[in-house]
């Protein structure tokens, strides 16, 4: 048995950490707004007072942030997980954030003396709940063999894509994928309409010729063809537009940085930026369809 100290008990980080107690780790959870420590309690779990209580005597920290400013202060600041931490604790940031940011607090944990790994996933409020999310791992080879494990009691699918900050690259890539995918799958049954195409059939013919991809055959953004996609829970999320257009801005942050074209990229952020400015933001970000529809980009 490990004892982990998880931090962040949001809408992915609760059920992480409850998988990892169903596998038989010690875990101890913190929050810091007590709507979520109280119902990660209510859940079954085990909360801190602290971040700072959660850590002490933990074998391994994870976190599950909301950004990169979260996770430098928690991992790094004053008061924060280095400072309170084992000497040989290991540190995993499950969060979603920049490059930049996920190799400033990896060095930050090598300079005391500690293992990290970014580990990103994918596979949504569903998948953390199952236990089926993919991690992307970056870290030294030591790192992700000491994190495997504890990232296996929460995912089915877990790739070490190198050095640090390679899990955040590899996520950031993913996900500028999938928001340009949707939306060209949104515009593509929208177009069917206007045709007078049944969707049904659009669906049963895409899905097996070249326009295949996932967010067709798993999320499919009109109700019916995948009774599982939110469209048939009127896009209740799943994972929100504002995440996707966070994940889009990453993206397109890391681009310029590497001095990189993403023409796509950038407008589907633009497209997701219009989405939720005119109040889709809490609304699973397959509901682009309906802003398209409407006439809006």
């Amino acid at each position: 048995m490990t004892t982990i100290a998880f931090i962040g008990l949001g809408n992915m980080g609760a059920p992480m950490a409850l998988n990892l107690a169903k596998a038989g780790h010690d875990v101890r959870g913190f929050d810091v707004f007590a709507a979520a420590r109280d119902q990660f309690a209510a859940a079954g779990g085990s909360v801190s007072a602290s971040a700072a209580e959660a850590v002490r005597g933990a074998d391994a920290v994870l976190t599950m942030l909301p950004a990169g400013a979260e996770v430098r202060e928690v991992v790094g600041g004053a008061d924060g997980i280095l400072a309170h931490a084992e000497a040989g604790a290991l540190l995993v940031d499950c969060s979603t954030i920049d490059v930049a940011t996920a190799r400033a607090v990896a060095d930050l944990a090598a300079e005391s003396g500690r293992d990290m790994c970014d580990a990103p996933v994918s596979g949504g409020v569903a998948g953390a709940a199952a236990g089926t999310l993919t991690f992307m791992v970056g870290g030294s080879e030591a790192a992700y063999a000491r994190a495997e494990p504890l990232l296996a009691a929460m995912g089915k699918t877990i790739v070490h894509a190198g050095a640090a900050g390679a899990g955040q690259a590899a996520k950031i890539c993913n996900n500028l994928i999938l928001g340009i995918s949707m939306i060209g799958v949104s515009e593509a049954f929208n177009l069917a309409d206007g045709l007078g195409l049944d969707r049904q059939k659009l669906f049963d013919i895409a899905s097996t010729a070249s326009g295949q991809c996932w967010s067709l055959t798993s999320y499919c953004p009109v109700p019916g063809p995948v009774p599982t996609s939110p469209a048939n829970r009127d896009y209740a999320p799943g994972f929100t537009a504002k995440m996707m257009l966070k994940d889009l801005n990453l993206a397109a942050g890391a681009a310029a940085g590497a001095d990189v074209a993403t023409p796509l990229g950038r407008q589907a952020a633009a497209i997701y930026e219009a989405f939720c400015a005119a109040g889709g933001e809490a609304t699973d970000f397959s509901g682009i369809i309906r802003h398209l529809a409407a006439g809006r980009t």
